[in-house]
């Protein structure tokens, strides 16, 4: 990669914890890694994943999970923020096509926050560990509450727009601004991040 040499420095910088750092380096890859998504992106969804959107969605993924990148230098970093633009890609085409085919079982059914709460961690793969007493499952709605809460804003908004209040695709693209393909990419990661958070709360939740 031209100017590889260059952006070593930068990303030595960031990986010591630089936020700024990182932010440069993002700057300098992000046109690559667009490039490239742009040879992908299926023509007839062009209209509904915005590449801006994409690359955002890439970015917050990015910031969130760099300690997550461990080995290559510069190169090996272009490659990385590569695989979680095409993993959001993937995500949402999936998505996109899953919707004019819908499975009950993949949305929450609107109801009373509690039930959509209940419905929202099956759907996560998870299962609630506390018994079914009214307390006990108050509390553990009040621990995925927290965790929501833990969640980057827009992530958090699109899924208690999405899944909790079982708006459509189209209402909840309006609300957050972003594109409909952007919601389907924002709530898969949300989802991974729920994962992540629930399964660190053990005493509530417990995978499937």
């Amino acid at each position: 990669m031209s100017g590889a040499n260059d952006l070593e420095p930068t990303l030595e910088a960031a990986r010591a914890g630089d936020r700024e750092a990182l932010v440069r380096l993002l700057d300098a890859v992000g046109p690559m890694v667009r490039r490239r998504l742009g040879e992908k992106l299926p023509p007839a969804m062009r209209s509904s994943i915005d590449e801006d959107d994409l690359m955002q969605v890439t970015y917050i993924e990015a910031v969130m999970r760099f300690r997550g990148f461990t080995t290559g230098g510069v190169s090996g970093f272009l490659a990385w923020v590569t695989r979680l633009a095409e993993n959001n890609l993937i995500d949402a085409v999936r998505a996109m096509e899953a919707d004019k085919r819908p499975d009950p079982r993949r949305r929450v059914r609107a109801g009373p926050n509690a039930d959509s709460m209940a419905q929202l961690v099956e759907l996560l793969g998870m299962t609630y560990t506390t018994p079914s007493r009214m307390a006990a499952r108050e509390e553990a709605n009040a621990a995925l509450d927290r965790a929501l809460a833990k969640l980057p804003g827009v992530y958090e908004r699109v899924i208690r727009l999405y899944d909790l209040d079982g708006r459509p695709v189209e209402e909840v693209a309006a609300e957050v601004g972003r594109s409909p393909g952007a919601v389907y990419m924002l709530r898969a990661r949300a989802h991974e991040r729920l994962r992540e958070l629930l399964g660190s709360a053990s005493q509530f939740f417990s995978s499937s």
